[in-house]
């Protein structure tokens, strides 16, 4: 398969990623999409599932955004052509889709976010906008002309009259068609407006990085939870000063150090990240086992070879320290020590995890319980 058509992932990497647009003909050959309108039409009408439709002109308004579940009528209703159906977050409820995920491994699971599927008849479409986040736009069924270029930023002028961000003058560098199995990537920041050529499906394979204003709040927040964040700064070297108003250069001096000290724990900004980055979107997601299984249970079917895989909304990934291993699974933690390191990797390579490695730690007690927690919280499932 040539995912990346033609280049290696280092030299797709080096040369594109984050910097500038690639048009992969044939990425998926003979593509055959696992999913029907249909059927997205259906999940857009569950509870659990995020789904909203971008109708282009509303009653006379442009760009009107409905936020799903919707009433199964609701289809009924729409214009005939230019409008879009949305559904995130495909790659939790649909196995086949969550597969598609493993070709995308060359970036780490932390960057991973999900697959969005946008349906649309003839000239549907979302709007010229542009995108904070990388994007793969695979074509799943049908057409869709995809005009893109040029950077964009929050000074780009945009449409009035819509809650969605779309660019008013924007004119696009280039245009090209994609049929099923092409695909298109695209960097954070680069204008882009697709319009479907006839009923297209397109699915949006999406990856994230947290905002600065995330990690510092976020780490923080943290470091007071898990530390003696509620002990209070002494000073029992007070000078009597000439004005009682000062804000004295010491007492700075010591902010700065307490904040640098607390900062700079490397320790626990790993920890921290590994549990954040994992943390699933949303409490529906990862739901635990609805029978219980026990350590016994676990051994059989591993040594009965049964095929583990992870929850398809799952995350999974580890951060070595220098004595243990931290594996991280949907936001929590586990410290592995000596022979019970290699779990963590072996666990996070990929969605089906490698029965034959895995029953070498079977006979182990004490692994044998994590993944049995594993399993239990609903992180990982027998096939």
């Amino acid at each position: 398969m040539e995912l990346l058509g033609g280049l290696t992932a280092t030299e797709f990497l080096r040369d594109y990623w984050q910097k500038k647009p690639l048009v992969i003909r044939q990425a998926f050959p003979g593509f055959q999409c696992p999913v029907s309108a249909d059927e997205l039409a259906g999940l857009a009408c569950e509870e659990g599932v995020e789904s909203r439709i971008v109708i282009e002109n509303d009653q006379g308004k442009p760009w009107q955004l409905h936020n799903g579940p919707f009433a199964p009528d609701r289809f009924s209703e729409l214009p005939e052509q230019d409008w879009t159906l949305l559904v995130q977050g495909l790659d939790h409820w649909v196995p086949e889709i969550a597969d598609l995920l493993e070709h995308f491994r060359f970036v780490p699971n932390w960057r991973l976010d999900d697959i969005m599927a946008s349906y649309a008849p003839k000239g549907g479409s979302v709007g010229p906008h542009y995108d904070q986040y990388d994007v793969f736009l695979l074509q799943a069924q049908g057409h869709r002309r995809w005009t893109f270029g040029g950077h964009c930023d929050h000074t780009s002028p945009r449409v009035e009259g819509t809650p969605l961000r779309i660019l008013s003058s924007w004119d696009g560098e280039e245009t090209v068609t994609l049929a099923p199995g092409d695909m298109l990537y695209l960097p954070p920041g680069i204008g882009h407006h697709g319009v479907a050529e006839d009923d297209c499906i397109t699915l949006s394979i999406g990856f994230r990085a947290p905002t600065v204003d995330d990690v510092l709040t976020g780490f923080t927040d943290f470091l007071c939870s898990h530390s003696d964040a509620a002990d209070h700064l002494n000073d029992p070297d007070l000078q009597v000063q000439d004005n009682p108003g000062t804000i004295g250069p010491e007492v700075v001096s010591r902010l700065e150090a307490v904040i640098r000290e607390k900062l700079g724990d490397r320790l626990q900004l790993a920890l921290w990240f590994g549990q954040y980055s994992t943390a699933p979107k949303s409490l529906d997601i990862v739901v635990p086992a609805e029978e219980p299984a026990d350590a016994g249970d676990l051994a059989e079917a591993i040594r009965a070879g049964e095929q583990m895989r992870w929850n398809e909304g799952s995350r999974f990934a580890y951060y070595e320290f220098d004595a243990e291993t931290a594996l991280f699974v949907d936001g929590e933690q586990f410290l592995l020590r000596g022979d019970a390191r290699p779990l963590a990797p072996l666990l996070c390579a990929g969605a089906r995890i490698d029965m034959e490695a895995l029953a070498g730690f079977a006979d182990d007690a004490a692994l044998l319980g994590l993944l049995t927690t594993l399993y239990n919280q609903g992180s990982v499932y027998f096939e």
